[in-house]
């Protein structure tokens, strides 16, 4: 069963998520908050497979929140889920450690096959959100990309590769077969880039990867916005 916590301040949106994911036999919903506080003492307290958290809250925001629940509950995969798709709610929650940014609009068959992604330690964002800002994260600072491929210096040919891949939006699956692996070795080589890159997640290695222009385009025209 995929363990989903809920938070957002409207009780009237909180149930017709829970009511959503209760159609379908493998989630269970664990707790809800109507505050990023409660949010963040609800996860510590449960500590769920997923956090679907709204932006904007009353007592405490979303993204202080998010912010807390990927330092203290790192076992936990969290999603933004706003109606808001502005770039700097993006940027700053993926920074921070946020691996998914759902929209409230997305078709209800989307939304629960975006929980199972996540829940399975990939990383999702809605395709509005992707076509809107992957490309321009180095937009602003062009000190970026010299400092993202200094990073990446440490990495091995094989890791890049991989990491190439990733953020292009191949699953672990896929970069396997591409890559003649298995995919258990590539989560190794993703495990790896991980510690070597001083990353949270795979969505941040995937930001770096853009930052220094290593990979395609895939992310930003593909319906299928996984960036693992």
């Amino acid at each position: 069963m995929i363990s989903v916590l809920i938070a957002d301040d409207e009780p009237l949106v909180r149930s017709g998520i829970r009511g959503l994911l209760e159609t379908a036999e493998d989630f269970v919903v664990v707790a809800e908050a109507g505050s990023g506080t409660e949010a963040v003492l609800l996860a510590e307290r449960h500590r769920p497979d997923v956090v679907l958290m709204d932006i904007h809250m009353s007592g405490g925001d979303g993204l202080t929140a998010a912010e807390l629940v990927c330092r203290h509950v790192p076992s936990t995969a969290v999603a933004m889920l706003t109606t808001f798709g502005q770039d700097k709610y993006v940027h700053r929650a993926l920074r921070s450690g946020a691996v998914g940014f759902l929209l409230k609009d997305m078709p209800p068959r989307a939304l629960l096959d975006a929980v199972r992604a996540l829940a399975a330690g990939d990383a999702f964002l809605a395709p509005q959100v992707t076509r809107s800002v992957l490309a321009t994260f180095n937009d602003g600072d062009p000190g970026r990309v010299e400092r993202a491929r200094a990073r990446l210096a440490v990495l091995t040919d094989r890791e890049r590769r991989v990491l190439t891949m990733l953020a292009n939006g191949l699953s672990n699956a896929e970069i396997a077969r591409s890559s003649d692996m298995s995919e258990g070795s590539v989560k190794a080589h993703v495990s790896r880039m991980l510690v070597k890159l001083d990353c949270g997640n795979r969505v941040q290695l995937a930001l770096i990867a853009y930052d220094a222009q290593e990979c395609g385009s895939r992310l930003s025209s593909t319906p299928d916005s996984r960036t693992t």
